[in-house]
């Protein structure tokens, strides 16, 4: 497969400003910067700006400032009158897409490519979606049939990844504020900058004060968080580990929660799958994000007969990636996260190969600074080896064989996780067949990685519970339970 060369083509960065230091969000305005830590371009270490790490009297002036708007300005408005806030929210995140892309690129170390084509516009098409919904809520048949009308949980924590920082917060605050809740969301400390950017969008969008509100630090905001007495919903997106704590922290209490974990997703490859569109949908289901997906399809399940033909191309294919500078338009596969994380990457490979697999990468020169790991695969694997059971969450493909579609269901199942699956055949009653056996909660066929806020998304086992995005997504925001005096109906309404 020819290599094409290009000239670089790197995005500027002066469409966005970055400010030297940022303060928390809340209740409509920024704080004083205070108790500060670096956020760090991982493309080549550099620091980009010291944000602030919030403190327990933080968390309660935010979840304090949620409650004011609930119970005031936000939770009189009607349905109709929520959807034109989030309408306006969308409108200006296309009109900034440019600069949520670059800052999220910078931030993160995913492509521009990425960011701009699918990490922005999904956002944007998120909020309208939920936007139309906001004054149909009556309409979409949430909560148990003949319960009675639903209405918002209240004050909703979030608590959202580095991988997709952007897009899972336009996850979470749209529903939510579809749904008439307020909320307090906290990204990862590593990636902070386009939550704070977002909000801008929301002073620019003038929504009232205390319906979004935004605290930066590390793990302990989460915990204080989700801990908080007056918090009525948590919405998690990350670890299995950290959702585990988070199940038994609300274990017995009033509160709600949806957790959103990791998984080890098969993609599975028959022998009469069209190879050459299999090995794209390969290269995207695993590379696409560095892996950094926890839908990623790190298990490739190949039938035996067509094992070295599909492994064969799919490595002339990874010859062509460009790995290097996330800022130019050219490069495929940017940098990791974070140090930590590569060190896990590192470790996890290691391991595989100690234990007997075959690790391979095409030529490629890494950068000198930043994080950089590069596409690597993994053959030889066997079902028991730890590249095969625990999430690596990045650049790499363990392969694994299967002779009968009943083996490949089984191989798919043997893992703690239940998220996402592909299936590649060009039989359709195959794939109908698969999906009905597949332990996981989006069954992909003939492609991966594709998302749509219509659909919903979410995982069995010990990928979480709950669904978000689509109909399904607007069920974990509300509730029939009886309200006290003076709640308010999705509507607006005084019950």
């Amino acid at each position: 497969m020819p290599r094409f060369e290009y000239a670089p083509a790197p995005e500027s960065r002066s469409v966005v400003t970055i400010e030297p230091s940022y303060g928390l969000y809340v209740d409509g305005e920024f704080t004083r910067p205070r108790s500060l830590f670096d956020t760090v371009n991982p493309a080549d270490e550099s620091v980009l700006a010291q944000v602030s790490q919030a403190g327990p009297k933080d968390v309660d002036r935010a979840v304090a400032a949620a409650r004011r708007a609930f119970e005031g300005p936000w939770g009189r408005l009607s349905g109709a009158e929520r959807g034109k806030y989030l309408f306006r929210i969308a409108r200006i995140l296309q009109e900034r897409a440019r600069e949520f892309a670059v800052l999220e690129t910078l931030d993160n170390g995913k492509p521009i490519k990425e960011t701009r084509d699918v990490d922005v516009p999904i956002a944007a098409a998120h909020f309208f979606y939920h936007a139309g919904w906001a004054d149909k809520l009556e309409y979409a048949s949430l909560g148990e049939p003949g319960a009675g009308p639903v209405r918002p949980h209240g004050v909703v924590a979030q608590v959202i990844p580095w991988n997709f920082p952007l897009l899972m917060l336009a996850w979470k605050v749209a529903p939510a504020l579809a749904t008439g809740n307020t909320v307090v969301l906290k990204p990862a400390e590593t990636t902070p900058l386009s939550a704070l950017l977002f909000a801008q969008v929301c002073e620019q969008a003038e929504l009232p004060a205390g319906v979004v509100n935004i605290l930066t630090g590390d793990g302990r905001v989460g915990q204080a968080l989700v801990e908080h007495p007056d918090v009525d919903k948590i919405a998690f997106t990350g670890s299995t580990e950290v959702g585990r704590s988070i199940a038994r922290s609300v274990a017995g209490s009033r509160k709600k929660a949806t957790l959103e974990l990791g998984g080890k997703a098969a993609n599975i490859v028959f022998d009469d799958a069209p190879v050459d569109q299999a090995v794209e949908g390969i290269v995207s289901g695993i590379f696409f994000n560095q892996g950094q997906v926890c839908c990623a399809g790190s298990r490739l399940l190949v039938q035996e007969n067509v094992h070295d033909e599909v492994v064969a191309r799919l490595k002339r294919r990874l010859g062509t990636l460009r790995v290097g500078d996330p800022m130019d338009k050219n490069t495929d596969l940017g940098a990791i996260n974070s140090k930590a994380q590569l060190e896990r990457i590192t470790g996890l490979v290691e391991a595989g190969v100690a234990e007997g697999a075959e690790r391979w990468s095409p030529e490629c020169t890494l950068p000198g600074k930043g994080y950089w790991f590069p596409p690597t695969v993994l053959t030889g694997v066997a079902q028991t080896h730890r590249v095969a059971t625990e999430e690596i969450f990045g650049p790499v493909l363990s392969v694994l064989t299967f002779r009968t579609p009943a083996e490949a269901v089984a191989k798919a199942n043997n893992t703690a996780y239940g998220l996402s699956a592909g299936v590649w055949t060009e039989k359709g009653s195959r794939i109908l067949w698969m999906a009905d056996r597949l332990r996981a909660g989006v069954v992909w066929a003939n492609t991966f990685n594709r998302f749509d806020p219509t659909s919903p998304f979410g995982g069995y086992k010990e990928s979480g519970y709950g669904r978000e995005g689509g109909r399904h997504g607007l069920e974990a925001y509300v509730t029939t339970a009886a309200a006290p005096t003076g709640a308010l109906s999705t509507t607006g309404a005084t019950r």
